[in-house]
C-alpha cells in the first residue's frame, strides 16, 4: 500500500513535472492539481476558475459558485513545497483566512472599479459584488489548499456570520488529498446522521444488503445543503434546473400535492458502504451516494431554497444497496447506477468510463515505445492514466530496482490524464468554447464524440490514432509555454488563450483540405520550429482579440465560453506558408488511416487466432454439442457448419485467421443466448 509519505513524494512530483511540461509556475500547477481532485469529488463544481489578486492583508487564489445552493467559494494557498511534510500552523491558518475574508469585504464595496477590467481578478471581485448586491450568495466558503498537513491543536473552526452571510471554513491538507487517492477519486469516507425507518431486505447474494427506506423532503434538503455534488458524483445526471418536462412535474407536485409525492415519484436509489440500524430505523450511512434521482433530489432542495416552498410533506422512496465489497464499489455503484438509469435519457459520455476507448488507449501506451532522443538512450512509453492515481498504483509493490525501471520507461512527464487529453482533443476539434468551460464539460464532449466514432467504426482507435494523440498532447503542452513565456502576457486568460490558439490553427489548416503531419511532431517529440513561430503569432493575436470582447461582454472568461466568441475568432486569417512542409494532403491523409485500420484489422484477427487456439479443445467440443442440439444446427450458415464440425473433428490442426473468427463469432453468440462450458 502506498504510504501518505510516498503519496507526497509523488504528489510535489505531479506539480514538478506539471510545471515543467507545461510552462506554470509550480504554484499555477498545484493549485490546478487539487482543485481538479477537489471537482471530481464534489468539493467544488466545475465553474472554479483561478484569479490572482494579493495586497497588503488581502489575498485569494482562486473561486467558485455554486448556483444551486447559493455558495461562493474563496481558496487561498500555502504551498509549502518542501520534500518533508510541513505543519500548517495555526497563524498560518488564521492569517490565510483573514485575507480571505478582506477580499470578500473590499470586493463587496466595489473593488472591481479599481481592478483592470481584462483581469481575472476584475471577474471575481465583479461576481462577488454582483451576487451579494442581488441576494444569490448565502454563504461564503473560504478553502485554505496546502500540501503540508494541518496542526493537530485544530480541530474545528466553527462558522461566523458578517452581515447577515455564512462564513464557512475548510482545510484541505495533505492528509485530506491521500484519502481522496486511497479511496480510488470517491469522496473518502463520510458518514451522515439521520433516522429513518426502513426495511430490511432480505437477499442470498454475498456481494450486497438492501434495504428500503422512506425519506421526508426536509431530511434530504438538509443532507443535499451540507454534501451538495459529493452525494451525486456517482450519479449519470446532473441536475437542470425546472428545464425538462420531468423537473416541472416535480416542482408541480411538490407545491399543489406534497402529499401524492409518494405515489407520483420513483424516488432514489443509492449506494452505501456501511449502515448502523436501531430500532427499524436507519441512523447512520457511510459513504452515502444517489446514483439515481439525482433530479428528485435538487428539485426538493430547489423548491424550498428558490421557490420557499413548503417541503414539509414530500415522503421520499428509498432504494439503498449496502456493497460489502469495499474493494468493488466503484465497479458496483458504476453497475447500479447504470441499470438504475432508464427512466430519462442517459447521455453517451454517462458510462465512457466502461468504454473499450479507454482498453485500446491503455493497451497502446504499454506497447508502443518512444525513440530515445534529446540525448537520451532510454525508451520511454507515453502513461496513459484513465483513473487518477492510476501511475502510482502501479508502482505501489514494486521492489525499488523495478520502481526505478517503471519510472525511468514511464516518466512523469509523458503521464496522459484523461481530461487532459480531452481538452488537447476538443481543442484540435474546433470546440474552445467548449473547453473554456471547464474540465468536466469538456471531458463530456470528448466522450460523446468518441463513442460515437466507435459506434460507427471500431477501428477507429488505431495506433495512429494513439500516436496522434500524443502529438495533439505535445502541440497542446508547447503552446501552453509559448502563452507563458511571451512578452504580451498578463498572467490571465492563458487557458483560454491557447484553446483559441489550437482551434484556429485546426480551423485555418482544414479550411484549405490540408492535414497536419503529426508524424513529425510523434518522431521528434516536440514542436518544429516552423509550428512554434506560427504558434506565437497565431497566440498573440488570439489574446488581443478575447481581451477585448465585444460591448455587453466584459466578463472574459464567460465571453470565452459562447459560441459566438468562437465564430468570431475564426474569421481570424492565418498565413500558413511556414507550415508548407508540415501538411499533408487529404488523399495522404485518407491513406494513412486506411493503413492504420488495416493494421488493426491483423491485430484483432490474431488476438482472435490466439484466442480459438488456446481455449481448451473440449469447450469446442461441448459448442458443437449445443449446436447440434434443439435444431440449433439449422440456424448456422453451411460455411459456419462446416467450420465447427470440421475444426471439433481434429481436421483443423491450426484454423487459419478467417476460420478462427467464425468459431469465435459462433462461441460469441452461444455465450450471448445463455451457454456456459461444462466443467
Amino acid at each position: 500500500m502506498i504510504t501518505l509519505q510516498e503519496f507526497h513524494q509523488d504528489f510535489l512530483q505531479s506539480i514538478l513535472s506539471d510545471s515543467e511540461s507545461r510552462g506554470l509556475m509550480k504554484a499555477q500547477s498545484f493549485f490546478e492539481l487539487v482543485c481538479e481532485d477537489l471537482m471530481q469529488v464534489g468539493d467544488l463544481t466545475n465553474n472554479y476558475e483561478m484569479a490572482e489578486f494579493i495586497k497588503t492583508g488581502c489575498e485569494v487564489y482562486g473561486y467558485d459558485y455554486d448556483e444551486d445552493r447559493k455558495i461562493f467559494t474563496l481558496i487561498n494557498f500555502q504551498f509549502f513545497q518542501d520534500d518533508t511534510i510541513e505543519t500548517l500552523t495555526r497563524h498560518h491558518v488564521t492569517t490565510k483566512f483573514n485575507r480571505l475574508k478582506k477580499f470578500a469585504s473590499l470586493s463587496m464595496a466595489g473593488l472591481h472599479n479599481d481592478l483592470e477590467e481584462t483581469s481575472e481578478a476584475y471577474s471575481l471581485a465583479f461576481n462577488v459584488h454582483r451576487n451579494v448586491h442581488n441576494k444569490l450568495i448565502d454563504k461564503f466558503r473560504l478553502i485554505i489548499l496546502t500540501d503540508g498537513k494541518l496542526t493537530g491543536t485544530i480541530s474545528r473552526i466553527p462558522n461566523e456570520s458578517i452581515e447577515g452571510i455564512v462564513y464557512e471554513h475548510k482545510i484541505i491538507d495533505i492528509n485530506y488529498l491521500y484519502s481522496i487517492f486511497m479511496s480510488e477519486n470517491a469522496s473518502g469516507s463520510y458518514e451522515i446522521d439521520l433516522n429513518i425507518p426502513y426495511l430490511e431486505v432480505h437477499n442470498q447474494s454475498n456481494e450486497y444488503q438492501s434495504y428500503l427506506g422512506i425519506m421526508d423532503g426536509e431530511q434530504l434538503f438538509n443532507i443535499y445543503d451540507e454534501y451538495g455534488q459529493k452525494l451525486l458524483e456517482q450519479n449519470v445526471r446532473t441536475f437542470l434546473q425546472f428545464r425538462g418536462g420531468v423537473n416541472k412535474g416535480i416542482r408541480n407536485t411538490i407545491e399543489f400535492k406534497p402529499d401524492m409525492f409518494f405515489a407520483y415519484n420513483n424516488g432514489i436509489t443509492a449506494t452505501a458502504t456501511h449502515v448502523e440500524t436501531k430500532n427499524g430505523y436507519i441512523t447512520k450511512i457511510t459513504d452515502f451516494q444517489i446514483v439515481n434521482g439525482g433530479q428528485t433530489t435538487s428539485a426538493i432542495y430547489a423548491a424550498k431554497k428558490n421557490s420557499k416552498l413548503d417541503i414539509s410533506n414530500v415522503s421520499v422512496q428509498m432504494k439503498l444497496s449496502v456493497v460489502n465489497n469495499i474493494e468493488k464499489k466503484g465497479e458496483f455503484v458504476s453497475s447500479v447506477s447504470q441499470y438504475a438509469n432508464t427512466q430519462n435519457k442517459v447521455n453517451k459520455s454517462d458510462f465512457f468510463s466502461n468504454s473499450p476507448f479507454h482498453k485500446e488507449m491503455k493497451d497502446y501506451s504499454k506497447r508502443i515505445w518512444v525513440a530515445a532522443h534529446g540525448g537520451s538512450q532510454k525508451r520511454t512509453h507515453w502513461f496513459y492514466e484513465r483513473v487518477r492515481g492510476e501511475y502510482l498504483n502501479e508502482q505501489a509493490y514494486l521492489t525499488p530496482a523495478k520502481k526505478k525501471q517503471f519510472q525511468i520507461e514511464n516518466p512523469k512527464e509523458q503521464l496522459i490524464e484523461k481530461t487532459f487529453l480531452a481538452k488537447s482533443e476538443n481543442s484540435w476539434d474546433r470546440k474552445p468554447h467548449i473547453v473554456s468551460k471547464g474540465a468536466q464539460y469538456s471531458f463530456e464532449e470528448y466522450a460523446n464524440s468518441v463513442t460515437n466514432t466507435l459506434e460507427k467504426n471500431e477501428l477507429a482507435i488505431t495506433e495512429n490514432y494513439f500516436k496522434d494523440a500524443v502529438a495533439r498532447v505535445i502541440l497542446f503542452r508547447a503552446t501552453e509555454k509559448i502563452v507563458s513565456k511571451a512578452s504580451w502576457y498578463q498572467n490571465a486568460f492563458r487557458a483560454q488563450t491557447v484553446a483559441y490558439s489550437i482551434a484556429l490553427l485546426s480551423h485555418s489548416i482544414k479550411k484549405r483540405n490540408l492535414f497536419l503531419d503529426f508524424g513529425r511532431i510523434w518522431d521528434e517529440q516536440r514542436l518544429p520550429v516552423e509550428l512554434k513561430e506560427i504558434m506565437k503569432v497565431i497566440t498573440k493575436k488570439i489574446y488581443e482579440r478575447i481581451t477585448n470582447p465585444p460591448h455587453g461582454s466584459a466578463n472574459i472568461a464567460q465571453w470565452c465560453k459562447k459560441e459566438q466568441c468562437w465564430n468570431d475568432i475564426r474569421g481570424i486569417e492565418i498565413d500558413l506558408i511556414l507550415l508548407k512542409k508540415l501538411v499533408v494532403t487529404t488523399e495522404e491523409a485518407k491513406y494513412e488511416q486506411k493503413s492504420g485500420k488495416k493494421q488493426k484489422e491483423l491485430e484483432n484477427g490474431i488476438e482472435i487466432q490466439m484466442f480459438v487456439v488456446q481455449t481448451d479443445f473440449e469447450t469446442w467440443v461441448q459448442l458443437f454439442g449445443y449446436y447440434m442440439s434443439n435444431n440449433n444446427f439449422r440456424s448456422l450458415t453451411i460455411t459456419q457448419r462446416d467450420i465447427l464440425k470440421k475444426y471439433t473433428d481434429g481436421k483443423i490442426p491450426l484454423p487459419s485467421e478467417k476460420q478462427s473468427k467464425v468459431l469465435y463469432a459462433l462461441y460469441q453468440r452461444a455465450v450471448k443466448e445463455g451457454w456456459e462450458v461444462l466443467s
